[in-house]
């Protein structure tokens, strides 16, 4: 072989190796793409069953984006978390949102509602059949300033009561309520799912006597504002970082809500392992009851706004002190 011969095969090989490192780089930058894990948080009850199938494929290696979940008791625990930025995405009360977006100077999105309403009332009372027949009664539920204490009053007001017409008992947990209804079923009390079916299920004396998705759309009607229990926020600034796994969340999040829906049995497997309900029976048939939704875009804004706006009108401190903005609602 000549030296022009050697020469010009070293240059070629030379050549060789520069495409293929070049390709191999190009492979691994997109094999080894980094892939944001999103931290979400979310409470134990309904709304976070629409999640459940998506934490059982993460669990499997099985979803598109990766996932970090957390349940607690209440909001109060969430909010913080969110505040200090330990969180990205979370699942909170309707009202929660509004505060939150307050709290962090209009710091998160919300990006869908999970769940619709939640609220009935129970009772072994077999004359209460409508709103009017709560009168000279005394109604036990959670929290004062809470959600359900909105709920009852603004739909109190609207039939032309007041709490003065019937009694209002607060106690601090859905499972006090339940409790007091087992020890008296002809008390009446409000509770939200799987509280209401888990109570029923466990005595055959109580039942639904009144749904109050249903008599806030009565009242509602001519508005078209729905009862909102739970909706999904996002950190804004996860949100501008990674804006593309926000969207594949919202999708692996809308086929999760899907399945539940469809396959109430498997997820009430789901929702005993993790812990939200004691026992397969009453979970399989609560699901139905929960008004488990993945509502996203304009639709959202429409029907949070006009839920916000209810309570806004009975007192500016359960949303914030002020509607949110626009800019509150993701709608891309």
């Amino acid at each position: 072989m000549t030296r022009k011969k050697i020469k010009l095969t070293i240059l070629g090989l030379l050549f060789l190796l520069l495409c293929g490192s070049l390709a191999g780089c190009g492979a691994g930058s997109e094999d080894d793409k980094e892939t944001a894990t999103i931290r979400i948080g979310s409470l134990k009850g309904s709304t976070s069953m629409g999640l459940l199938f998506l934490m059982e494929e993460a669990e499997q290696g099985e979803s598109r984006n990766s996932y970090e979940f957390q349940m607690a008791a209440a909001a109060d625990e969430l909010l913080p978390l969110m505040v200090k930025g330990e969180l990205d995405i979370a699942l909170v009360p309707a009202n929660v949102a509004s505060i939150l977006y307050s709290k962090t100077e209009r710091g998160i999105s919300v990006i869908d509602i999970n769940t619709l309403g939640v609220l009935y009332m129970v009772s072994g009372d077999a004359s209460v059949q409508s709103v009017a027949d709560l009168a000279g009664k005394t109604v036990y539920l959670t929290g004062k300033g809470t959600t359900p204490d909105y709920v009852l009053r603004y739909i109190l007001a609207e039939n032309g009561m007041s709490e003065q017409d019937c009694t209002l008992e607060y106690k601090s947990e859905a499972t006090e309520v339940a409790a007091l209804l087992a020890e008296n079923p002809d008390a009446v009390g409000l509770l939200p799912q799987p509280f209401a079916t888990s109570a029923c299920m466990q005595n055959d004396s109580l039942a639904v006597v009144l749904d109050m998705n249903e008599e806030w759309n009565r009242v509602q009607s001519e508005n078209g504002s729905s009862m909102v229990t739970g909706v999904t926020v996002v950190r804004n600034e996860f949100l501008e970082e990674h804006e593309e796994a926000v969207q594949t969340f919202l999708e692996e999040h809308e086929e999760s809500v899907r399945a539940i829906n469809e396959d109430a049995a498997s997820g009430a497997v789901y929702a005993v392992e993790q812990q939200i309900v004691a026992k397969e029976a009453i979970a399989q048939k609560a699901i139905p009851e929960c008004n488990i939704t993945c509502i996203t875009g304009e639709e959202m804004r429409q029907a949070l706004e006009g839920y916000l706006t209810v309570l806004y009108e009975q007192n500016p401190e359960s949303v914030g002190g002020a509607l949110p903005e626009e800019a509150f609602y993701y709608v891309p």
